[in-house]
């Protein structure tokens, strides 16, 4: 297998369509990136059942201009960093991997959330290594774990980033008064929260974090695939402009807001190209408003 580095995005390529992006005011990145949370096995547990063909998915993705990845260390658990390692170390200049911690995983589909602040540190120091990196661009709270003081938590992420371990810190599923809360501890950069065409019940945080320029990153933005089955009004939209409705609500999602920073997973390379090509759709005002309607929960 080769191990050729990847090479650097350039401004022609397909993801640089999507716009740019300053995350913490200093990485610039395009919106459109890649969730490496589905190139580990059924689950989200142990290996993959194809390892070349994720090899060739995360190769392909930087080959695209995609510039932002996102994993953790629970995807698989620990075999999602180490393939990202493994296909693209040494990495493209203006690459940022951005991986989460705060959990502990018992078994396929089970997550276990442990804020202890030792663990939080074991799991950085676990990631750099798995990631050959020196520093982590992106580091993220999975949960504020109710367990353990939420300051001691921010604090060791703080003290992390002191030390030179990680630049920036993000978290994952907060509300509003979290994301402020932890900000009198430490800078946030990034916010994680479920967020698709189908599911707006964090449009609060989006707002806010559009407010505070705050990257937002909707996990789940394809709903794995469900948007397919939205209804006959997003097939219906989809088939006049000749585009696919997984296609169709990524372009939403980059239409909805500027710091919306989709990551769209997938194992195979042709789902990626198709998920990527969404970031060249441009579509109408009113088309896009119409979008708006479907499937909002609140």
């Amino acid at each position: 297998m080769s191990t050729a580095p990847a090479k650097p995005a350039s401004q022609e390529a397909p993801a640089a369509k999507s716009g740019t992006f300053k995350i913490g005011g200093d990485l610039s990145i395009y919106r459109l990136g890649y969730g490496a949370m589905r190139i580990t096995g059924q689950g989200i547990w142990g290996e993959p059942k194809d390892r070349p063909e994720a090899i060739k998915v995360l190769r392909r993705a930087v080959a695209l201009g995609i510039n932002f990845i996102d994993t953790a260390d629970s995807y698989g658990p620990h075999v999602s960093e180490e393939i990202i390692a493994e296909a693209l170390y040494p990495y493209p200049p203006g690459l940022v991997i951005a991986t989460k911690a705060g959990f502990d995983r018992t078994g396929p589909n089970q997550w276990v959330m442990n804020g202890n602040p030792e663990h939080l540190r074991e799991a950085c120091e676990s990631s750099l290594k798995r990631l050959r990196l020196e520093r982590i661009d992106l580091f993220q709270l999975h949960r504020i774990d109710p367990k353990f003081p939420a300051e001691d938590q921010l604090g060791t992420l703080e003290d992390l980033q002191q030390h030179g371990k990680i630049k920036h810190i993000g978290l994952s599923e907060v509300s509003v008064k979290e994301i402020e809360n932890a900000r009198q501890i430490v800078p946030i950069v990034t916010v994680q929260n479920r967020y698709s065409i189908l599911d707006r019940s964090a449009q609060a945080v989006l707002d806010h974090c559009q407010r505070e320029n705050i990257g937002f990153i909707p996990w789940f933005p394809l709903a794995a695939g469900d948007v397919s089955a939205a209804g006959s009004e997003l097939f219906r939209i989809a088939t006049q402009l000749k585009t696919t409705p997984s296609q169709l609500a990524l372009a939403w999602l980059l239409w909805r807001s500027p710091v919306m920073l989709p990551i769209p997973g997938t194992s195979r390379v042709s789902h990626l190209e198709e998920n990527v090509a969404a970031a060249a759709l441009k579509f109408d005002e009113s088309t896009m408003r119409e979008l708006d309607k479907l499937g909002v929960k609140s």
